[in-house]
């Protein structure tokens, strides 16, 4: 098929994705409509693991009962594991997160900040710090994503058509520091700024230890780039709780400009746009379809390498299931997800999903979308924590050239 055929074809695709979710979410008023609905207060008690825990180890039993109220005190959770997926190979996690209401008024939005500290077999060293809160009245949103890695990290060279076979192994170290404050407009809508730092240094790779044309050295390779701009954010955002999210609709869209007089290596902006719908469906047990459109784009000037879109490297590295993070990447990203969420128990302890992916890349020196690439796959739920909902969500996916591997994460995917 022709590049510019694809091009246009996923651009159609993605604008009938927001009018579908737009006509679905939406009637006259501004009031949320669903497909049929179940109680939102399930008849059978909720489980989650520390129920059992208790109850194995003769514990007290836990004084929590039904999900998070507004007033209720906040909700700790911890979780160290032991993981696997693609991009760490064997990991030692330690994993948490805080959720909590900032007033007791029943349309108070739940407040999430998530860490974890993580050491993988790979040499890698990360501390995330993510964290959305909104104060009182929910009249402004603070949400921030702080994070140090000392990330080894294997690169393909750029576009959705770059072969496994172009595989060059990276190492650097990286700061981010991305904050913003959005002020309430409407009830569901908010606006505001934010500054947005990627600041990367040590960067190696074994392109630049031999005489190789890879897509890396072609770019622009470099020992220490920056990125540092303001960003302009507008979100809309219906859903009760962002950690598992049972009905609602979120778009939001950030406009990022980079200037070297706030210390950029160089010029150069962008525009993300990042649409989820939720539906409850009808039946004995609680189940959701899952719908996300993710797109990145690099409006004008040149990015440094590590900071152009690409798989993985979404908010909370999520995307892409079925290929290792960094797979593809490109001036320009588009995304497409689909997930069916369903409870295998009545008591809510354990879950289980069904998911399909679709991606496409720019490639070197070119704004032209190349091939979609799909992936799919399967994955359980564990409740963690039955009074914020929170989930342990492990996911096995695979994507082409034989690409697959396991996920896990703490809340759901997106």
């Amino acid at each position: 098929m022709n590049i510019d055929n694809i091009h246009k074809s996923v651009l159609k695709c993605i604008t009938i994705f927001g009018i579908i979710i737009l006509l679905l979410s939406f009637k006259a008023g501004g009031q949320t409509i669903y497909l049929d609905t179940i109680p939102a207060q399930p008849s059978v008690p909720q489980r989650d693991i520390t129920d059992y825990l208790r109850k194995w180890f003769s514990f007290k039993p836990s004084e929590k009962t039904g999900s998070m109220q507004p007033g209720d005190h906040l909700t700790v959770s911890v979780l160290p594991a032991a993981g696997y997926t693609l991009q760490t190979r064997l990991a030692a996690i330690l994993s948490g997160n805080i959720v909590f209401y900032t007033s007791a008024n029943p349309n108070a939005k739940l407040s999430v900040v998530n860490a974890n500290i993580t050491y993988t077999q790979n040499a890698q060293f990360t501390i995330p710090i993510q964290s959305n809160v909104w104060l009182p009245g929910n009249k402004w949103n603070l949400t921030g994503d702080w994070r140090y890695m000392k990330y080894p990290q294997s690169t393909f060279g750029l576009g959705s058509d770059a072969s496994l076979l172009n595989e060059e192994p990276m190492d650097y170290q990286y700061i981010r520091i991305y904050q913003n404050i959005l002020k309430k407009i409407t009830s569901n809508f908010s606006a505001g700024i934010g500054y947005n730092l990627d600041y990367h240094w040590k960067i190696s790779s074994s392109a630049t230890n031999h005489d190789m044309d890879s897509d890396y050295i072609l770019y622009g390779a470099g020992a220490k780039t920056v990125s540092s701009g303001i960003t302009l954010n507008l979100t809309f955002d219906t859903r009760k709780n962002i950690i598992n999210p049972l009905d609602g609709l979120l778009i939001a869209a950030m406009l990022r400009n980079n200037s070297t007089r706030m210390g950029s290596s160089s010029n150069w902006q962008s525009l993300m746009i990042d649409i989820r719908k939720y539906f409850m469906l009808q039946g004995n047990r609680k189940q959701v379809l899952a719908l996300w459109s993710y797109n990145w784009l690099v409006l004008g000037g040149k990015p440094p390498y590590l900071d152009l879109p690409s798989t993985g490297w979404d908010g909370y590295n999520n995307s892409g299931r079925g290929f290792i993070q960094g797979r593809y990447r490109g001036e320009k990203m588009v995304y497409l997800e689909s997930e069916y969420r369903f409870d295998i128990t009545n008591n809510g302890l354990l879950g289980a999903t069904i998911f399909a992916n679709a991606e496409s890349f720019s490639g070197l020196n070119s704004q032209k979308l190349q091939s979609v690439q799909p992936g799919a796959g399967l994955g359980l739920r564990i409740k963690l924590n039955k009074k914020s909902d929170t989930n342990i969500a492990i996911d096995y996916g695979f994507g082409t050239q034989g690409s697959k591997g396991l996920f896990v994460n703490i809340g759901e995917v997106f």
